[in-house]
């Protein structure tokens, strides 16, 4: 049997779900609460170790699955071969087969921290609308999340002159999130991708330097590095130059000598293997005024360690530990329905119920603590409301912001919290509040909580 590619395209992203989101869409057609109101957020219960806070990212690509999503005739077709909705009810086709995106969206901005049960994103729309989106909502504000927290710990840690450049394409765990993990890395406070798509879709100029093979090709078939540098340098004068394939030391010992006879313009080298910080401080001595550059498995705990230990070093190539590392485990979870506050109870699993904002209080320029409140409630005084109106009835009220104003909110959102929230080890707790009207109302509401279980049963 012939398969078509196995590729994500704007015209199949309502397919790209789980398959419970259509079975309890069917469900509720068939129940006749497919129309009811219906609110559900999207946060998380916990931050990843070490993190003392997340940037929120993704809600740009979240608006365009929204304004995309519909399902044409191929889609039913194919959902119909598959047999498992042979009870569904006919007007669930006929639900499908209209389907357009008609509900509100509130978010806090992309570039804002967020803390542990803080929603980023919250959809009110009809019931089989806000569930069925779930799972592509989760899988770009998860993934983007994690990535622009990782961007902002590492600005953070590398200080605001070093050059930090994305490498992390091969490693990140598919094309699609290697252009998301390049938006995210920018929009997180890096300075460049080496993906040139994403680069070049983001309006960017890709960046990079070399690889071992070109050192390594050109040495054993030319008859030194020399050769290999020059090579390079006779296409793309000046580029910065990979200096560990064979000994780190004579390499830019050569490149001094070439320097003092005037015979070759220089903009960086970069070290990928060994001592970095030993060698860095021997190659500062060689090359004092040419930028070094230091990639391989590097993250901010490794960058901490390496200033510890008296690197000197001007910029750094992320890749690996940034594109990859501990998720974002985001939930979606609903809040509301036609009105009536809901919540989970589970063990550990507990939510808040009913729709909710996010007060931020600051004393000057400083956050100092969060109110989680009801959206029926006022912002104590000098307090910020977070979540903001992005769509109404389907339609977008709030223009998308591009990745210059998505970087400043970052570092200005970081660089509002105290040092010890942003230790990126052990990091100081922020303080979030739960107001006594939200207190109240989730006590309310599990006690109103009706259980199914019989008598003398367990669940």
């Amino acid at each position: 049997m012939s398969l078509s590619p196995l590729q994500v395209l704007p015209e199949d992203y309502s397919l790209l779900t789980d398959l419970y989101q259509l079975t309890m869409s069917a469900c509720y057609v068939g129940e006749g609460l497919d129309q009811r109101r219906a609110s559900f957020e999207l946060f998380t219960r916990r931050l990843p170790p070490n993190f003392g806070y997340l940037i929120a990212m993704g809600l740009t690509q979240a608006i365009e699955y929204l304004e995309a999503f519909t399902f044409s005739d191929r889609h039913l077709e194919q959902l119909q071969a598959t047999g498992i909705f042979a009870h569904a009810p006919a007007a669930f086709w006929e639900t499908l087969r209209h389907a357009k995106f008609t509900g509100d969206v509130w978010a806090v901005p992309e570039g804002t921290a967020v803390f542990a049960n803080e929603p980023l994103l919250r959809i009110e729309a009809p019931l089989w609308q806000a569930q069925v989106v779930e799972t592509y909502l989760l899988n770009t504000l998860n993934y983007q999340t994690l990535i622009a927290t990782r961007a902002a710990r590492l600005r953070d840690v590398a200080g605001p002159e070093a050059k930090l450049l994305e490498f992390g394409t091969r490693r990140a765990f598919s094309p699609q999130g290697a252009l998301w993990a390049a938006r995210a890395a920018i929009a997180g406070g890096l300075d460049s991708t080496s993906n040139v798509l994403a680069a070049l879709q983001l309006g960017q100029k890709p960046t990079g330097t070399m690889a071992h093979a070109l050192v390594m090709a050109i040495a054993a078939l030319e008859g030194s590095e020399t050769d290999a540098f020059e090579a390079f340098h006779r296409y793309f004068p000046g580029a910065p130059l990979l200096i560990d394939t064979f000994n780190t030391v004579a390499a830019a010992q050569h490149l001094a000598n070439q320097r003092q006879q005037g015979q070759a313009a220089l903009a960086g080298v970069r070290l990928d293997s060994g001592d970095i910080a030993g060698l860095s401080q021997q190659v500062r001595e060689l090359l004092p005024d040419i930028p070094i550059f230091a990639s391989g498995d590097i993250d901010e705990y490794e960058i901490v360690r390496l200033k510890q230990s008296g690197a000197v070093i001007d910029g750094y190539g992320l890749g690996t530990r940034l594109v990859t590392g501990s998720p974002v485990n985001g939930v979606y979870k609903l809040v509301e329905i036609d009105g009536i506050p809901v919540m989970k109870e589970s063990s550990s699993k507990v939510t808040y119920p009913g729709r909710k904002q996010i007060f931020r209080q600051y004393a000057g320029d400083r956050a100092t603590h969060d109110f989680l409140a009801l959206t029926t409630e006022s912002p104590p005084p000098g307090a910020q409301p977070l979540l903001q109106p992005v769509m109404q009835q389907g339609q977008l009220i709030t223009p998308l912001e591009d990745l210059p104003a998505i970087a400043q909110r970052t570092a200005q959102s970081v660089a509002s919290l105290s040092p010890a929230v942003r230790q990126v080890q052990d990091p100081g707790p922020y303080t979030v509040e739960t107001t006594p009207a939200l207190a109240q109302l989730t006590q309310a509401t599990r006690h109103q909580t009706k259980s199914t279980v019989p008598s003398g049963g367990q669940s």
